[in-house]
């Protein structure tokens, strides 16, 4: 409540929404490769059509989150970048006293790279997804877009080896009889359960994530070297509880957002879209 209230004081109430064309672009692709290679992994893992052992569920959802992260890196890194970026131009716009010591260390760290020891300006106004794309690819190439791999596949692996079997097993709880699929009010439920569960279980993987993702370093911020020296940092200054800073706030937007992908996945939606498109209606 209080990063809600500090947030929108600061850059109003469309500030909140920094970073929403990304999502809205990204997460379409995103959600298509996780679920789709969720069930070709199930397929493939099934033997002479019987049910799937916990295990083998575990071991499709692994394979679905190592595919998702082709989309998903680039996406949680300009998203990232756009929110700080708000930040910081909010903190610049914002006029605040500060005696001349204070000043000069809050000016040295709003300068700062967060990940790196060069000195770089903070942005002087908001800037565009395509803008940080551009600058990213200029700098580091194609490298710049998938800072974090590692982070965020320590983050949607153990998501998906979670999720998945977690939804199979609610959703068939929710079945007239085996031969019947389950209502579509309950496999959103069971989308709402399983995500909320997932995301708390990964929260402390999605924090280090976040941490190695955020380019500009704000007041107080510490610099990380990777994964091992993120988490050793924020054990040793911030203790346990940082791991689970966000979860609440992850559960409440993971569960509706897997409630409603997989209800628009198991009624057939895109198929539908797909067998009426005009292309579809052409080629007939």
């Amino acid at each position: 409540m209080d990063c809600l209230i500090k947030t929108v004081r600061s850059e109003g109430y469309f500030g909140m929404y920094r970073g929403a064309a990304v999502n809205l672009t990204l997460v379409t692709p995103e959600k298509a490769i996780k679920l789709a290679a969720n069930d070709f992994f199930r397929h493939h893992l099934a033997k002479d059509g019987k049910g799937l052992t916990v295990f083998k569920e575990m071991l499709a959802g692994c394979g679905a989150g190592m595919c998702q992260v082709i989309v998903t890196t680039p996406m949680e890194m300009l998203k990232i970048q756009l929110q700080d970026a708000g930040r910081l131009v909010a903190q610049q716009q914002k006029p605040v006293m500060l005696t001349p010591t204070k000043l000069v260390a809050a000016n040295t760290m709003l300068s700062r790279s967060y990940n790196s020891g060069t000195v770089v300006s903070a942005p002087p106004r908001a800037v565009s997804a395509t803008q940080i794309a551009k600058e990213l690819l200029q700098t580091q190439g194609i490298r710049g877009l998938y800072k974090g791999l590692g982070a965020t596949l320590m983050r949607d692996v153990p998501f998906s080896v979670v999720y998945f079997p977690l939804f199979a097993n609610l959703n068939q709880l929710g079945k007239p009889n085996p031969d019947q699929s389950s209502p579509f009010y309950w496999a959103f439920l069971s989308g709402c359960a399983a995500g909320s569960a997932a995301a708390v279980t990964v929260n402390p993987c999605d924090v280090v994530k976040t941490r190695l993702q955020s380019l500009n370093k704000g007041a107080a911020e510490e610099t990380y070297n990777g994964v091992v020296d993120c988490i050793s940092k924020i054990m040793r200054k911030e203790g346990p509880s940082a791991f689970l800073k966000g979860a609440g706030c992850r559960a409440l937007v993971i569960a509706p957002l897997f409630g409603i992908a997989q209800v628009m996945y198991f009624v057939g939606v895109g198929e539908y879209i797909l067998d009426n498109s005009p292309l579809s209606l052409m080629s007939v």
